[in-house]
């Protein structure tokens, strides 16, 4: 076995592992999305759930809609985290309209946690 060949074997492996690097990456971005927008429907599900089981409509004003919606025993057990690294803000006191989402999560501003479609949220 000559040199060249050692090399060339080398190289190759390099390139090979690389693309696996380069994979698994985009496997973990994808990943990341798709945890950040099960949040946000989970959320939107427990906002939702929360305003049917207590006769509220969209647009109504309901003091601490956070706090009723999220927590142990309530519609979202715990407050979700985005896995991105992102954070989450919340709608205020107001239920939202049909295909308007309560949480946002900051990095759907530049795509990257954007739901395709909240409609039948």
């Amino acid at each position: 076995m000559t040199l060249l060949e050692l090399t060339v074997v080398i190289l190759v492996l390099l390139v090979l592992i690389s693309v696996i690097f380069i994979g698994a990456n985009a496997w973990k971005q994808g990943s990341d999305r798709t945890l950040c927008i099960m949040n946000l429907q989970n959320v939107q599900k427990g906002v939702r759930s929360f305003a049917n089981l207590n006769g509220y409509n969209a647009g109504s004003t309901v003091s601490g809609l956070e706090s009723q919606v999220i927590g142990l025993g309530r519609f979202v057990e715990a407050m979700p985290e985005c896995p991105g690294d992102g954070s989450y803000t919340s709608g205020g006191d107001v239920i939202p309209s049909i295909g308007t989402l309560y949480f946002n999560c900051s990095l759907s501003a530049s795509g990257e946690h954007e739901p395709m479609s909240p409609e039948g949220w």
